[in-house]
């Protein structure tokens, strides 16, 4: 299997679920995409997630409460999260979590977008991120969802260094990537006219599957929601999907 190595700056290079139901999390996904769990934490995450013994994701437990469904967050490169953290502020961010060292494997820091998105930042050493990428249960796509296109885009030219390029800037459909053609790694979506008002702009996950319909079966017998019917695009079958904790992502298959 192809295993990723070097990721370029401002490209996500990991990601993380945040739940307050360890149990029905891990079930859920070392069933559904075939991973395993490994104890030792990574980039600070309580535990983490491997795919055919390779790091994929961080998995971190918080206490129950009101306010704790399940939650992906992406974490983007960076050469110093420091400076990363200082340019957020002046490009109408927040700072969540500073930059921290995390032992030999680098340095790590949470952001709030100018839109309200949670995004991580990653300044790798030992620990590059995610290992594989783009492979049938991994992560393959990035997709921001925000009200507040017109400043979150220039926030992650800022802060993050993206070479941002337009892909269509019409009313119906206003969309930024970082990188262009077959290098693009992750996109900046205009939600204003499909985001339901009770849901926050958000970062989501694509991950492939061999058949989406086939999966959708499997996400509800493991105890997840279908968010929506699956569709087709030019990029394969889509479906939106959430776990039994909440955590919402979407399902990408050739069929």
């Amino acid at each position: 299997m192809p295993t990723r190595e070097t990721v370029p700056i401002g490209a996500p290079c990991w990601i993380e679920l945040t739940t307050s139901a360890p149990g029905h999390g891990c079930h859920f996904y070392t069933e559904l995409f075939g991973w395993t769990t490994a104890d030792e934490p990574q980039l600070g995450s309580d535990m983490h997630f491997r795919k055919d013994g390779l790091p994929i994701a961080g998995y971190r437990i918080r206490p129950p409460g009101p306010s704790a469904a399940g939650a992906w967050t992406v974490y983007l490169t960076c050469d110093d999260a420091a400076q990363t953290v200082a340019s957020a502020v002046p490009n109408g961010g927040q700072v969540a979590v500073p930059a921290t060292e995390v032992g030999d494997l680098g340095v790590i820091a949470v952001t709030l977008d100018p839109g309200g998105a949670v995004i991580g930042a990653w300044q790798p050493r030992k620990h590059q991120g995610f290992a594989v990428y783009g492979e049938l249960g991994s992560p393959t796509w990035f997709e921001l969802h925000t009200r507040d296109y017109d400043r979150v885009v220039p926030f992650y030219r800022g802060a993050f260094r993206w070479n941002a390029q337009t892909v269509s800037d019409t009313p119906e459909f206003r969309l930024t990537t970082i990188g262009a053609g077959d290098e693009r790694l992750a996109g900046i979506m205009d939600a204003t006219h499909y985001l339901p008002s009770d849901i926050p702009s958000y970062w989501e996950v694509y991950f492939a599957v061999a058949d989406t319909d086939l999966a959708l079966s499997r996400v509800t017998k493991l105890g997840g929601s279908v968010l929506g019917p699956a569709y087709d695009t030019p990029f394969g079958r889509l479906a939106p999907v959430s776990d039994p904790t909440g955590a919402r992502f979407k399902l990408v298959g050739q069929s």
